[in-house]
C-alpha cells in the first residue's frame, strides 16, 4: 500500500511537466501555417480578374521584387495557371519557379502572368473546347478575344498592378498558342508583340483532330482528360497496353467512345456530327479569320518541322498574312523540334543531334530581343529574318529573306516533279505507263511505329523522325527510290503529293512520305547506316478528293487523282544518300482506319463495313503519280 501511495505521488509530481507536452485542443495542424517567403526574389499574387460578363478568371502574377516600370509577359492556358508558374515547387528563385523558356525574360525583370481560361481550374464560367469567336458558332458575347482584351486592360491599370509599364507581350504553345492568335483578332492597344507557338489553327485540315479528314486517334484520350473534369483529369485505363490492338479490336472511333464513356462528352458529340470540313470547322479556322482581320501587332509564328501535334497552323497563318501584305510585321520560325520543344532543350530529337541547343538559341537570340524592343524603353532595334528555318540535312539554321524558296506560283523556283517509276524506281522524268498494286487490309493496318504501340511509351514526341525501315518491305507499303545521289540536292518549301490511283473499294486513304535514305555505310554514326528519315509525310482521306465539305464515294476501279500538300521542309539530301517515296493506305493507330467501303460517317462505321481493297498506283503517261518537290540551289543567300 505504501508503495502504491508513493507511485501516485510521483505521478502527480510529473503532471505539470507532462501537461506542457499534451496536444493542443485543435490538434497539430495550425490553420494559418506557411513557410517564410522573405528569401524569395519575387512577389506572387493570385487574383480573380473580372471579364465584361462578370465572370472572374484566376490569374497568377509573378513580380520581380522591387520591380518598377516593368513589362508583362502573358500566357492564357487551359493547363493550370498555378502549376505553370511553379516549375520548381515554391522555389525562392523566380527563374526556377517559372518555365525554362522564361529565363531570358526573368533576367530582364519582366512581370510574368499565367491565367486559367474560363471554365478551367481556378476560373469561373463554362469551358468550351477551343471556344469559337463570337458569332454563328458562339452566340454569347465573350470569347478568347474579349477575355484577352479584358485581362490586358486590367493588368495595365496601375491601380491593379502598379509595377507595370503598361506594355504586354503574349506567347504560348499549342492551345495556349490559340489564345494568343485569338487575342490578335482584336488586340488591346497595350498588346505590343506576340508569339503563337505551334498554335491550334485548323483542327480539321491539319492540327490536332484531323489531317485532310483522317481522324487522329492519338489525341482522343486528351478529350476525356480535358473536358471530363474542371481541374486535373485522368485518362481512361483500357487494360490493353498495345494501343494498336486496343483500337483495332474495338473498331471505329465511335465504338471506342461508346465503350470508354467519351460518347457522353458534349464536344465529342459535336465532333461526330461534323466529320467533313463544313461550317463548324471552317468557322473556327483561325488562319482565315486572321487573314480577314489582320492586326498590326508584330508577331513571330513558330512551329516545329517535326511537330506531331500542330504542324499546320503557324505556317499557313503566316502565309495567309504574307498574301495580305503583312510580311513586314510577321515572321516565321521553324526549328527541328517536336511539339512545343521550342520551350525546352532543342539539342536533339530521337536519334538526331542538332548543332547545339537550337531551342535555346532561338529563344535567346531571336525571340527575346524581338519582344524586348517593343516592351522596354531604349532597347536595340531588332528585325529577325523573314524566315528562320533549320536545315535538317545540312544541320544549321538558315536565315532567309524570302520563303518559300520554291512553290507553285510566285517563287523564284517552281516545284519539280519526281515520278514513281517501274521496279521501285524514282525519277525526274516520266517512265513507261504502268501500275503497282497492293492490298490494303483494315484488319492488318500499317503501324506508325513498331509494335507494341502505346501512346504513353515515350516515343510519341519523336515518332516523326523514326526509322521508316520498320514498314519498308511490307506488301501494303509501296516503296520507290532513286540511285545514290552524286551531288547534294536541296528542297525548301512544301512538297505536293500528286497520286493517280484506282481502288476496288469505294473509299480509301493515301499516306505519302518523302524520305532521306542514309548510305549503308555511315561511319560517323554506324547505327544510322541505311536509316530512312521521313522529312515530310501526311495522310489524305480519298472521299474528299473533289471537295472537303462534300465527300463522295470513290468510283470503284476507276483512276482518280489525289493531290495534297505535304508539310514544309528545308533539307539537303547529301551525296551518297537516296531519295525515297513511300505510299500506303493506313498509318495506325495514329489515324483511324478507313473502312474502304463508303459510309456516310466513318466515326460510326460498323465492323462489317471494313473490307480489303486492292489499290493500284498509276505510273507514266498522262496520269503519272509523282511528288512535286521544292528543289532549289543548295547555296542560298542568308538574310543579314
Amino acid at each position: 500500500m505504501k508503495f502504491l501511495l508513493l507511485l501516485a505521488g510521483a505521478t502527480l509530481a510529473l503532471t505539470p511537466a507532462l501537461a506542457q507536452q499534451a496536444p493542443t485542443p485543435a490538434g497539430d495542424v495550425p490553420a494559418d501555417f506557411a513557410y517564410p517567403i522573405t528569401a524569395r526574389d519575387y512577389v506572387r499574387r493570385e487574383v480573380m480578374i473580372p471579364m465584361r460578363d462578370g465572370t472572374k478568371l484566376f490569374t497568377v502574377i509573378i513580380i520581380p521584387k522591387g520591380a518598377t516600370n516593368a513589362p508583362i509577359l502573358l500566357t492564357r492556358t487551359p493547363y493550370n495557371a498555378k502549376g505553370r508558374a511553379n516549375r520548381v515547387e515554391n522555389s525562392p528563385n523566380m527563374a526556377s519557379l517559372l518555365p525554362q523558356a522564361d529565363e531570358p525574360f526573368v533576367r530582364a525583370g519582366y512581370i510574368r502572368v499565367f491565367q486559367d481560361i474560363r471554365g478551367k481550374y481556378g476560373s469561373e464560367g463554362d469551358y468550351v473546347v477551343t471556344r469559337p469567336v463570337v458569332g454563328p458558332l458562339n452566340p454569347t458575347k465573350v470569347d478568347h478575344t474579349t477575355d484577352a482584351y479584358d485581362t490586358i486592360d486590367w493588368l495595365v491599370n496601375k491601380a491593379n498592378l502598379p509595377e507595370t509599364n503598361g506594355r504586354v507581350g503574349m506567347l504560348g504553345s499549342s492551345y495556349e498558342g490559340l489564345t494568343v492568335v485569338m487575342a490578335l483578332l482584336n488586340p488591346h492597344s497595350a498588346l505590343k508583340v506576340a508569339a503563337p507557338e505551334s498554335p491550334m489553327i485548323d483542327g480539321w485540315m491539319g492540327d490536332d483532330w484531323f489531317h485532310y479528314g483522317a481522324f487522329r486517334l492519338a489525341n482522343i484520350a486528351w478529350l476525356g482528360k480535358q473536358t471530363g473534369f474542371k481541374g486535373a483529369g485522368s485518362e481512361r485505363v483500357s487494360g490493353i497496353y498495345d494501343d494498336y490492338e486496343q483500337f483495332r479490336r474495338v473498331g471505329s472511333a465511335g465504338a471506342w467512345a461508346e465503350q470508354s464513356g467519351y460518347a457522353n462528352l458534349p464536344y465529342w458529340q459535336r465532333m461526330v456530327k461534323h466529320p467533313a470540313y463544313d461550317g463548324f470547322w471552317q468557322g473556327q479556322a483561325l488562319d482565315k479569320l486572321i487573314a480577314a482581320n489582320p492586326s498590326n501587332v508584330p508577331t513571330m509564328w513558330e512551329q516545329g518541322l517535326f511537330d506531331q501535334e500542330d504542324m499546320y497552323g503557324a505556317i499557313h497563318t503566316w502565309e495567309a498574312l504574307k498574301e495580305k501584305g503583312k510580311a513586314g510585321s510577321n515572321f516565321l520560325v521553324m526549328g527541328p523540334w517536336r511539339h512545343s520543344q521550342a520551350n525546352y532543350d532543342g539539342s536533339s530529337l530521337g536519334d538526331f543531334k542538332w548543332n547545339g541547343d537550337t531551342a535555346t538559341q532561338w529563344r535567346e537570340e531571336y525571340l527575346f530581343p524581338f519582344f524586348d524592343q517593343y516592351l522596354r524603353d531604349d532597347r536595340p532595334a531588332f528585325t529577325p529574318p523573314q524566315a528562320l528555318i533549320y536545315n535538317t540535312g545540312a544541320n544549321h539554321w538558315d536565315k532567309l529573306g524570302q520563303w518559300p524558296l520554291a512553290c507553285e506560283t510566285g517563287c523564284a523556283a517552281p516545284l519539280r516533279p519526281v515520278y514513281l517509276a517501274a521496279d521501285g524506281g524514282l525519277a525526274f522524268e516520266k517512265g513507261a505507263v504502268g501500275g503497282d498494286s497492293y492490298v490494303s487490309d483494315p484488319a492488318k493496318p500499317v503501324p506508325h511505329l513498331p509494335r507494341p504501340v502505346n501512346f504513353g511509351d515515350g516515343r510519341w514526341g519523336a515518332w516523326l523522325v523514326s526509322d521508316q525501315r520498320s514498314v519498308d518491305g511490307r506488301t501494303d507499303v509501296m516503296t520507290y527510290q532513286t540511285a545514290p545521289l552524286t551531288q547534294a540536292m536541296r528542297v525548301s518549301g512544301a512538297p505536293f503529293a500528286d497520286i493517280y490511283a484506282k481502288t476496288t473499294g469505294t473509299d480509301g486513304d493515301f499516306v505519302v512520305k518523302v524520305i532521306d535514305v542514309y548510305p549503308d555505310d555511315y561511319p560517323n554514326e554506324p547505327k544510322k547506316g541505311g536509316y530512312q528519315l521521313a522529312i515530310s509525310q501526311d495522310i489524305f482521306r480519298g472521299r474528299y478528293r473533289d471537295s472537303f465539305e462534300n465527300p463522295s464515294p470513290i468510283p470503284a476501279n476507276k483512276v482518280q487523282r489525289y493531290r495534297f500538300r505535304l508539310p514544309t521542309v528545308n533539307h539537303v539530301f547529301q551525296p551518297g544518300h537516296r531519295m525515297m517515296v513511300q505510299v500506303q493506305s493506313t498509318q495506325f493507330p495514329l489515324y483511324d482506319r478507313n473502312p474502304q467501303k463508303y459510309v456516310s460517317n466513318i466515326f460510326l462505321a460498323k465492323p462489317e463495313d471494313y473490307q480489303k481493297a486492292t489499290v493500284t498506283l498509276v505510273r507514266g503517261g498522262a496520269q503519272a503519280s509523282a511528288v512535286w518537290l521544292p528543289v532549289v540551289a543548295t547555296d542560298q543567300p542568308q538574310a543579314q
